[in-house]
């Protein structure tokens, strides 16, 4: 079964840093993708990026966070990290790692939102003003 757990977050002033973890467990082959997202209250899930954690792939869309944000991981802990820099009021929200069933496919990259089926429960980032 896979499960994704993430950590991190918290509360930070404006102008601040935050990483974020996301543990990985429960899949069965190497080349799994992992994403990170993002929901404020009142608004849509928006995507922040996505990393191919075996081959370190790394997908950021055009967004309010590019730039500013960094997807990493630890293959070997099967740990992926979102890290925040320059966090802004409007960054609070909170975060969710996901990923697809399938493995990384070269011919469909990045994977679309809708193809993420396994979601974690999400860790709160709040950034004060």
């Amino acid at each position: 079964e896979v499960q994704l757990v993430e950590s991190g977050g918290g509360l930070v002033h404006a102008g601040g840093s935050l990483r974020l973890s996301c543990d990985v467990s429960g899949f069965t082959f190497d080349e799994y993708v992992i994403g990170w997202f993002r929901q404020a209250p009142g608004k849509e899930r928006e995507a922040i990026g996505c990393i191919s954690d075996s081959d370190g792939w790394i997908y950021y869309p055009d967004s309010s966070v590019r730039g500013r944000f960094t997807i990493s991981s630890d293959y070997a802990e099967k740990t992926v990290y979102l890290q925040m820099n320059s966090l802004k009021a409007e960054d609070t929200a909170v975060y969710y790692c996901a990923a697809p069933e399938r493995e990384r496919n070269k011919y469909f990259w990045p994977p679309e939102t809708y193809d993420y089926s396994f979601w974690g429960r999400g860790t709160q980032v709040t950034v004060s003003s």
